[in-house]
């Protein structure tokens, strides 16, 4: 896979984020009160601030795509998978792995390491952390 194709499919997210920051600002709000202009303002640099919290992660998801190449390169092996899943970004980067090592059909069967709408709703009122202890098993 190409790495700058790779790069636009891992960072859906923050492009979503950045393309949302700009309709955010084109909305003219200004026009039925001046006043609404400071909370589109602060809107815009609320979604924008996390779209570039996003971006900043790439050097990490480059880190957990050679891990996930490196433990499944050989031989598949989904409960590798899992700890990726759980995350929201997770399933991007498992379907570019998946689609690097060619076993795209495999996805399905990682689904069922993903938490369901109501369990990931709860758990994302606590902040987590998710943590990839690096093995000596990546050769």
């Amino acid at each position: 896979m190409n790495s700058i194709f790779r790069f636009c499919c891992l960072n859906l997210y923050s492009f979503l984020l950045l393309f949302l920051s700009f309709l955010i600002v084109v909305v003219p709000l200004f026009r039925i009160a001046a006043w609404f202009l400071i909370p589109q303002i602060a809107l815009c640099a609320y979604v924008l601030v996390q779209s570039v919290r996003l971006f900043s992660t790439w050097r990490d998801k480059k880190i957990k795509y050679g891990i996930l190449m490196g433990r499944n390169k050989d031989e598949f092996r989904p409960e590798t998978f899992e700890p990726f899943m759980q995350m929201p970004c997770g399933g991007l980067l498992a379907k570019v792995v998946l689609k690097d090592l060619g076993k795209s059909s495999e996805y399905g069967n990682l689904l069922r390491f993903r938490p369901s709408f109501w369990d990931s709703l709860k758990m994302n009122f606590v902040p987590q952390k998710t943590v990839i202890y690096i093995n000596e098993d990546l050769a």
